[in-house]
Protein backbone atom coordinates (compact mmCIF):
# COMPACT_ATOMS: atom_id res chain seq x y z
CA UNK A 1 0.00 0.00 0.00
CA UNK A 2 1.19 3.44 -0.67
CA UNK A 3 0.80 6.41 2.25
CA UNK A 4 0.75 10.43 2.03
CA UNK A 5 2.82 10.75 5.23
CA UNK A 6 2.68 14.36 6.36
CA UNK A 7 5.79 14.99 9.17
CA UNK A 8 7.78 17.86 10.95
CA UNK A 9 11.37 17.84 11.33
CA UNK A 10 11.73 17.25 15.04
CA UNK A 11 13.73 20.58 16.51
CA UNK A 12 17.69 19.62 16.29
CA UNK A 13 16.89 16.88 14.65
CA UNK A 14 17.81 18.55 10.75
CA UNK A 15 21.15 17.87 10.64
CA UNK A 16 21.75 14.26 11.55
CA UNK A 17 18.90 13.74 9.24
CA UNK A 18 20.55 15.12 6.44
CA UNK A 19 23.88 13.11 7.54
CA UNK A 20 21.91 10.61 7.78
CA UNK A 21 20.57 11.07 3.87
CA UNK A 22 23.88 12.19 2.82
CA UNK A 23 25.95 9.16 4.32
CA UNK A 24 22.95 6.56 3.22
CA UNK A 25 22.36 5.60 6.55
CA UNK A 26 18.97 6.66 6.99
CA UNK A 27 17.09 3.28 8.01
CA UNK A 28 19.56 1.30 8.30
CA UNK A 29 19.16 -2.12 9.34
CA UNK A 30 15.51 -2.10 8.07
CA UNK A 31 13.45 -4.32 5.44
CA UNK A 32 12.70 -1.12 3.82
CA UNK A 33 16.20 0.22 3.94
CA UNK A 34 16.36 2.02 0.26
CA UNK A 35 12.61 2.94 0.66
CA UNK A 36 13.63 6.06 3.57
CA UNK A 37 16.14 7.66 1.09
CA UNK A 38 13.58 7.80 -2.42
CA UNK A 39 11.30 9.13 0.17
CA UNK A 40 13.56 12.04 1.54
CA UNK A 41 14.96 12.45 -1.97
CA UNK A 42 11.14 13.20 -2.86
CA UNK A 43 9.62 14.92 0.25
CA UNK A 44 8.73 18.40 -0.15
CA UNK A 45 8.21 20.91 2.50
CA UNK A 46 5.50 24.03 2.46
CA UNK A 47 6.21 27.23 4.07
CA UNK A 48 5.03 26.01 7.85
CA UNK A 49 7.65 22.92 7.51
CA UNK A 50 5.29 20.53 7.10
CA UNK A 51 6.99 17.71 5.29
CA UNK A 52 4.83 15.25 2.77
CA UNK A 53 6.09 12.06 0.68
CA UNK A 54 4.19 9.28 -0.57
CA UNK A 55 5.63 6.11 0.67
CA UNK A 56 5.27 2.83 0.01
CA UNK A 57 4.85 -0.11 2.77
CA UNK A 58 3.76 -3.89 3.15
CA UNK A 59 3.19 -4.10 6.96
CA UNK A 60 -0.39 -4.81 8.40
CA UNK A 61 -0.49 -1.58 10.19
CA UNK A 62 1.10 1.71 8.27
CA UNK A 63 4.22 2.19 8.61
CA UNK A 64 4.79 -0.49 11.21
CA UNK A 65 8.65 -1.29 10.48
CA UNK A 66 9.01 2.13 9.50
CA UNK A 67 8.07 4.31 12.34
CA UNK A 68 10.74 3.87 14.81
CA UNK A 69 13.05 5.20 11.96
CA UNK A 70 10.68 8.40 11.19
CA UNK A 71 10.37 9.29 14.75
CA UNK A 72 13.71 9.05 15.28
CA UNK A 73 14.24 12.51 12.92
CA UNK A 74 10.22 13.54 12.34
CA UNK A 75 6.89 14.63 14.51
CA UNK A 76 4.59 11.91 12.01
CA UNK A 77 1.11 14.85 11.98
CA UNK A 78 -0.61 12.52 9.44
CA UNK A 79 -0.24 8.80 7.48
CA UNK A 80 -3.43 8.15 5.14
CA UNK A 81 -4.32 6.32 2.20
CA UNK A 82 -2.54 7.41 -1.02
CA UNK A 83 -5.02 6.19 -2.85
CA UNK A 84 -8.16 3.78 -2.77
CA UNK A 85 -7.13 0.27 -0.95
CA UNK A 86 -9.51 -1.68 -3.40
CA UNK A 87 -7.65 -1.00 -5.85
CA UNK A 88 -4.12 -1.84 -4.65
CA UNK A 89 -3.42 -4.66 -6.14
CA UNK A 90 -0.92 -5.74 -3.45
CA UNK A 91 -3.55 -5.19 -0.85
CA UNK A 92 -6.34 -7.04 -2.66
CA UNK A 93 -4.01 -9.78 -3.18
CA UNK A 94 -4.11 -10.23 -7.05
CA UNK A 95 -0.73 -9.03 -7.03
CA UNK A 96 1.92 -9.30 -4.10
CA UNK A 97 4.40 -6.99 -3.98
CA UNK A 98 3.07 -4.72 -6.21
CA UNK A 99 3.27 -1.38 -5.01
CA UNK A 100 7.56 -1.32 -5.92
CA UNK A 101 6.59 -0.74 -9.37
CA UNK A 102 3.43 0.65 -9.16
CA UNK A 103 1.82 3.85 -10.67
CA UNK A 104 -1.12 4.34 -8.88
CA UNK A 105 0.17 7.36 -7.15
CA UNK A 106 1.89 8.76 -10.02
CA UNK A 107 -0.70 11.66 -10.36
CA UNK A 108 0.04 12.79 -6.19
CA UNK A 109 3.54 12.56 -6.75
CA UNK A 110 3.86 14.69 -9.74
CA UNK A 111 1.33 17.41 -7.28
CA UNK A 112 3.97 17.02 -5.03
CA UNK A 113 6.88 17.98 -6.79
CA UNK A 114 5.03 20.82 -7.91
CA UNK A 115 4.60 21.94 -4.36
CA UNK A 116 6.74 23.65 -2.29
CA UNK A 117 10.05 22.74 -2.16
CA UNK A 118 12.89 19.96 -1.64
CA UNK A 119 12.72 18.87 1.87
CA UNK A 120 16.46 18.38 1.30
CA UNK A 121 17.22 21.33 0.36
CA UNK A 122 15.23 23.60 2.43
CA UNK A 123 17.15 21.78 5.86
CA UNK A 124 20.84 22.43 3.45
CA UNK A 125 20.03 26.26 3.46
CA UNK A 126 18.65 26.40 7.47
CA UNK A 127 22.02 25.40 8.27
CA UNK A 128 23.98 27.12 5.60
CA UNK A 129 22.07 30.28 6.78
CA UNK A 130 22.45 28.64 10.52
CA UNK A 131 26.57 28.46 10.14
CA UNK A 132 26.78 31.11 8.57
CA UNK A 133 25.26 33.36 10.92
CA UNK A 134 26.70 31.85 14.19
CA UNK A 135 30.49 32.58 12.28
CA UNK A 136 29.38 36.44 11.20
CA UNK A 137 28.75 36.93 15.04
CA UNK A 138 32.09 35.48 16.10
CA UNK A 139 34.97 38.17 16.85
CA UNK A 140 38.00 37.93 14.73
CA UNK A 141 40.91 37.61 16.06
CA UNK A 142 43.25 38.32 13.28
CA UNK A 143 43.31 42.12 14.26
CA UNK A 144 46.62 42.90 15.27
CA UNK A 145 46.63 44.55 19.04
CA UNK A 146 47.01 48.55 18.88
CA UNK A 147 50.46 49.64 19.83
CA UNK A 148 50.97 51.79 22.41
Amino acid sequence: MRYLVRARVKPGREVPLLKAVERGTLGQGSVAEGEYLRNMSDARVDADKLARWVEVCYCPTPLQEERPYWEEYFDLTRVQDAHDRRRCRDENGTEPWACNGCDCTARLEEKLKQSGTSLLDSIRRDVAGNVSFSSSSTPSSSTPPEKT
